[in-house]
């Protein structure tokens, strides 16, 4: 097992299981998974996005997406970590996110952030065991699927 960057070559594989958080209906507001590759990418910062590799197979992905196109917010980030069904509740994620926890503050980020589904205790859970703090909790945000959801608002700053 180990963690690398993550390769355009992943693409599939990382569409895959994106799509699997999706089906949950609560690790994220959007209900498809971008078209392609290009599309992915222009959404994430090119830093600090990485694979965790089990046995030569890709079963979690995490990357950073910018809070702000000001110059004045360049330091902070949101994060998204995506772990496959078949490793959920396995440690996977608190390794994967400890490691971009890390690359972050090489990369001279100063804030990481999560807006979590209140309902997503797992994903709260394992912010807050790195370190996160809840900052927040902004009530019926947006609707997905038709129902209200509340986002719990966590930070972690360096």
């Amino acid at each position: 097992m180990h963690i690398r960057p993550l390769l355009p070559t992943d693409w599939q594989t990382v569409k895959r299981i994106y799509e699997e958080g999706l089906a949950t209906g609560i690790a994220t507001f959007e209900t498809v998974a971008p078209s392609n590759w290009s599309a992915w990418d222009n959404k994430y910062l090119s830093e600090c996005r990485w694979v965790y590799e089990r046995e030569g197979n890709v079963i979690a992905w995490a990357a950073l997406t910018p809070f702000s196109k000001r110059a004045v917010y360049k330091g902070v980030a949101e994060v998204s970590i995506y772990v496959s069904r078949s490793v959920r509740g396995q440690g996977v994620g608190k390794i994967l996110l400890q490691h971009l926890i890390q690359s972050a503050k090489q990369e001279d980020f100063w804030t990481l952030q999560a807006a979590i589904f209140g309902q997503n205790t797992g994903s709260i859970h394992l912010h807050l065991q790195a370190g996160f703090r809840k900052v927040g909790l902004r009530e019926r945000i947006a609707k997905r699927d038709g129902a209200w959801h509340d986002n719990v608002l966590l930070e972690l700053r360096f």
